[in-house]
């Protein structure tokens, strides 16, 4: 009997420590995932925001709601802002570049990271 749980005991520590490995790395990417489409899905908001913004004369609500939905698209960027985009640039840099200098290139490059994470319908 002595024996046997000498051979158990390991075989069941292993398993045990290999099982919450795989259930973290498998809880990670999901959230991964998660950050990553509402990421997309603000900067989808704002762009459409902006886009409405800029075809008419807006009051100074319409500014309102673009400054708010960047602000929201900042902070779901927050997790995510060392993922590289190109250009030797980190997401956080190309979306402060895209919100707040009007940086097309820099814009381009945050809707090609959201069609690269698989989130492209999400933005404009």
């Amino acid at each position: 009997m002595v024996r046997v749980l000498k051979a158990v005991v390991p075989a069941l520590a292993l398993v045990a420590v290999t099982a919450g490995c795989s259930s973290s790395e498998g809880g990670d990417e999901q959230r991964l995932t998660a950050q990553r489409e509402n990421y997309c899905t603000q900067l989808g908001a704002w762009q459409k925001a902006r886009n409405a913004a800029g075809t008419d004369t807006p009051g100074p609500s319409g500014y309102d709601v673009v400054g708010a939905l960047a602000q929201d698209a900042f902070l779901a960027m927050r997790p995510l802002r060392d993922e590289t985009v190109g250009g030797g640039r980190t997401l956080a840099e190309a979306t402060v570049a895209a919100m707040n200098n009007s940086d097309s290139e820099a814009e381009g490059r945050v809707v090609q990271y959201c069609d690269d994470v698989g989130f492209e319908t999400l933005t404009r």
